[in-house]
C-alpha cells in the first residue's frame, strides 16, 4: 500500500492532477466559510443548533456546513444537480434534446450549456425561497437572522447565493477534467467527509456527559461497520454474462475464438440515484418558504425530513431514478448490435434483438434488486436514528404512536451525519476515485492498491 502511495507522486501526470484536485477542493472548503452579507453569523449559529436533525440538517450535509453557516457556497452543488436531472428528464421526452445528445461531442456540450443556464435559473429562485425564510425566522434566543430586511437583502442573497453555485459548479467541472475522480461526487464527498471529526469529538462528548450510552455507541459502530461492508460488497457485485466469440479469418490471420463475459453491475447508477432524489425532496421546502399559503404549508409539513410521506416518497423516488440513470447510461440494443457486428453471441441466445432482450430482461433484474439496496440503506439508518414518525399518520397515526418502542418513533438521537445516505456518498465517491487512480497505475505499469488482482469500483 505504501508503495503503492510512492508510485502514485512518481508519474508527473498523476502527480498534478492530485495536486490540483486537491487544491480545487481546498479552494471550495474556503468559500464554505465566507459569510453572507446581511445575516447575523450568530444568530445563524444558534438556529442551526436548533435545527440539527431536521431537513436544514440534511441539505447542510451536502453543502459541508456552508448551508448552516450561510455563506457563500450555501447552495452548494445542489441546483446543478437538480438541473442535470430535469435536463434528462427532458432528453427522454423532448424530441430535440434527444436528438442533440445523439449528435456526439457538440450535442453534449450544447446539453451541458442548458444545464448551467438551468443552474443558474434554479439557484435563484431557491436563493430568493432562503432569503424569504430568513426574514421570518428568529434564533431560539428570540434575535432576527436578518437585522435589515427587505428588497435589498433579498436581491443581494440572490446575487452571492447564485454566485457561489456557479463557481461550485466551475470547480466542479474542472475537477472532472484536470483532475481525478467525478468533480461533483468529490464537493459533495468533501462536505461530508469535513465533518467525520466534529461528530466524533461531539459522540464522545455525548457519552461523558451522560447522553449517550456507551452501549448506543458501541451499537453504531457494529451497525456503522455492517452497513460499510455491505455497500462495498454491494457495489462491487456484478453480474456477468458469457459472450463466446466466433473465428474470423481475415487474410491470412485467424481473429476471434475467444470466450469473455459481459459484466452488469448490481448498482449501474451508483451513488447518483441517492443525490437526485435528494436533491428532489428538497425542492418542497423550497416552495413552501417563498408562498404562504395553507393548503400548501399542509403539504410542505407532510414533506419535512423524517415524516411518513417523505420516507415514502425519497424510498420510491430512488427506485426510479436508479432505473432512469441506468436507462440512460447502459443501451442494451447498442451493446447487442456491437456484438453481432464483431461476431460475438451468448451461448443459447440469437443475436441481434433477442440477445438486446435478454440484456435488457437481465438488467431489469438485477437493477431492481440495486435499487432495493440503495433504498434500504439510505432510508433505515436515517429512520434508526432519527425515528419514524408515525403520529401523523391518518386514523392509526395516534394509535401506533402509542403502541411502538420510543427508540423506533423518537431514534437513538445520534447526530445525522452517521446517516446511510452519507455512509453511502462517502464509500462510494471514494472506491470510484481510488479505481481511477488504480486504473492509471496500471496502465503505467506500476503495481496498483491491490497486488492480486485490480480493485474493481462501481464502474471500473
Amino acid at each position: 500500500m505504501i508503495e503503492s502511495f510512492r508510485n502514485i507522486f512518481a508519474i508527473p501526470d498523476l502527480r498534478k492532477r492530485i495536486i490540483f484536485t486537491f487544491a480545487l477542493l481546498g479552494v471550495y472548503r474556503l468559500g464554505a466559510f465566507i459569510p453572507t452579507p446581511g445575516v447575523d453569523p450568530q444568530a445563524i449559529a444558534e438556529f442551526t443548533k436548533a435545527a440539527q436533525g431536521t431537513v436544514l440538517g440534511f441539505l447542510n450535509l451536502f453543502s459541508g456546513g456552508a448551508l448552516g453557516r450561510m455563506t457563500v457556497f450555501a447552495l452548494g452543488i445542489m441546483p446543478y444537480i437538480s438541473a442535470s436531472i430535469i435536463l434528462q428528464l427532458l432528453t427522454v421526452v423532448w424530441p430535440y434534446l434527444e436528438k442533440l445528445s445523439k449528435e456526439g461531442e457538440l450535442g453534449r456540450r450544447k446539453i451541458t450549456q442548458y444545464t448551467r443556464y438551468g443552474t443558474v435559473l434554479l439557484s435563484v429562485i431557491q436563493s430568493l425561497g432562503i432569503s424569504f425564510f430568513l426574514e421570518r425566522t428568529t434564533a431560539p434566543g428570540g434575535a432576527p437572522l436578518v437585522p435589515s430586511p427587505g428588497w435589498g437583502f433579498r436581491l443581494m442573497t440572490v446575487l452571492t447565493l447564485t454566485t457561489g453555485t456557479a463557481f461550485v459548479m466551475w470547480l466542479g467541472e474542472q475537477i472532472s477534467e484536470r483532475g481525478v475522480g467525478n468533480g461533483i461526487s468529490l464537493i459533495i464527498f468533501a462536505g461530508i467527509v469535513v465533518g467525520l471529526p466534529r461528530a466524533i469529538m461531539n459522540t464522545v462528548t455525548d457519552v461523558r456527559t451522560g447522553s449517550l450510552s456507551i452501549i448506543t455507541v458501541v451499537l453504531l459502530v457494529v451497525f456503522m461497520v455492517a452497513v460499510v461492508a455491505a455497500i462495498v460488497f454491494m457495489e462491487r457485485a456484478q453480474r456477468r454474462i458469457p459472450i463466446q466469440y466466433a473465428k474470423r479469418v481475415v487474410g491470412r490471420r485467424v481473429y476471434g475464438g475467444q470466450s469473455t463475459y459481459l459484466p452488469l453491475r448490481l448498482n449501474t447508477g451508483g451513488v447518483i440515484p441517492v443525490i437526485f432524489a435528494a436533491s428532489i425532496m428538497s425542492f418542497p421546502q423550497t416552495i413552501g418558504q417563498m408562498i404562504q399559503q395553507p393548503w400548501l404549508k399542509k403539504i410542505t409539513a407532510a414533506l419535512a425530513w423524517g415524516e411518513p410521506l417523505y420516507n415514502l416518497i425519497y424510498f420510491i423516488s430512488i427506485i426510479f431514478f436508479c432505473y432512469f440513470y441506468t436507462s440512460i447510461i447502459f443501451n442494451p440494443e447498442d451493446t447487442a448490435e456491437n456484438m453481432q457486428k464483431y461476431g460475438g453471441f451468448i451461448p443459447g441466445i440469437r443475436p441481434g434483438r433477442p440477445t438486446a432482450e435478454f440484456i435488457d430482461r437481465v438488467l431489469t433484474r438485477i437493477t431492481f434488486v440495486g435499487a432495493i439496496y440503495l433504498a434500504l440503506v439510505a432510508i433505515l439508518p436515517e429512520i434508526l436514528i432519527a425515528g419514524f414518525k408515525v403520529a401523523t399518520i391518518p386514523f392509526i397515526g395516534p394509535t401506533l404512536d402509542a403502541i411502538l418502542p420510543r427508540w423506533f418513533t423518537e431514534g437513538l438521537g445520534v447526530k445525522f451525519f452517521f446517516g446511510g445516505t452519507s455512509l453511502l456518498i462517502v464509500v462510494g465517491v471514494a472506491m470510484d476515485t481510488v479505481q481511477q487512480i488504480e486504473s492509471q497505475l496500471v496502465m503505467r505499469h506500476y503495481d496498483g492498491f491491490m497486488r492480486r488482482g485490480r480493485l474493481r469500483g462501481r464502474r471500473g
